[in-house]
């Protein structure tokens, strides 16, 4: 488990965790409360759970209340991450439509390609998807599925954005020839995106997204979260002292919460 910045800047949220990890377990005390013992250990106030929208049998919104009655001293928002899962998703938005009252916060992202059945970032497995394809073109076909999720009206941030890279394959071409229609699509629907530290614990290992995806959002005005993509509540904060270094170099000083689904932009206060 990384511990924050000492040096830089403070960093507080962490709005990208699965507290069921990669299956339906239903939310109990027992299963969430570690999350906020570590949230408060790591100096964190303000989490989000987004467990996956095919698992949202999972979610109990009462039991997420109570867990907020027994830690009074961090923020839960509670949310979900729904994703273009082609065999799933449509009941997951059924689901966040049925509750969107209920829920802080929802993020986008796009895990399937042309396999219906298989996550493209799936480590090892997901890279054959890969093998003997024009980079570019998926690449293409990539942020095309990322502009359909921004579209739906149903986000508020998105996830891991260049997830496309996770395996080490890069285009040939500038990524801003690949993602500037993309990013305005965000900026013109309001929508932020987050700084994933998830990045670097895949074979990619780099922050999601690139330093140059990031500079071409800060000059379009989207707004940031910051992400830990934990699956398990010892992932909470990952890498955090990394991320906030590497936030300081590009000059972030604003990191976005939310509260049913309206963003306020925080100042990130020095360590």
């Amino acid at each position: 488990m990384s511990q924050l910045s000492t040096r830089t800047c403070q960093l507080f949220s962490d709005y990208h965790t699965h507290p069921q990890g990669h299956r339906v377990q239903r939310y109990t005390q027992t299963l969430l409360q570690p999350w906020t013992d570590s949230a408060r250990k790591l100096g964190l106030t303000d989490i989000a759970f987004t467990d996956h929208d095919r698992y949202h049998t999972g979610i109990d919104f009462d039991e997420i209340d109570r867990l907020l009655e027994r830690n009074l001293d961090v923020k839960i928002r509670t949310g979900i991450e729904l994703d273009n899962d082609p065999i799933h998703s449509a009941a997951g938005r059924n689901w966040i439509e049925k509750h969107w009252e209920k829920l802080d916060f929802v993020l986008g992202s796009v895990h399937f390609l042309q396999c219906a059945d298989q996550m493209f970032d799936s480590v090892p497995d997901g890279a054959a998807q890969f093998e003997g394809r024009d980079i570019d073109a998926i690449n293409a076909d990539y942020f095309r599925r990322v502009r359909e999720i921004a579209t739906t009206g149903l986000i508020d941030c998105l996830a891991h954005l260049d997830l496309i890279k996770i395996h080490g394959h890069r285009p040939s071409v500038k990524i801003d020839t690949l993602v500037n229609e993309t990013l305005d699509f965000i900026r013109a629907r309001n929508l932020a995106i987050e700084l994933s530290t998830a990045g670097w614990r895949k074979p990619v290992n780099e922050l999601y997204p690139s330093d140059r995806i990031i500079e071409l959002a800060i000059e379009k005005g989207i707004p940031f979260t910051i992400a830990s993509d934990a699956h398990s509540h010892v992932q909470l904060g990952d890498n955090f002292q990394r991320l906030a270094e590497k936030m300081s170099i590009l000059g972030i000083r604003e990191v976005c919460v939310y509260e049913k689904h309206k963003c306020r932009s925080v100042m990130i206060r020095d360590s």
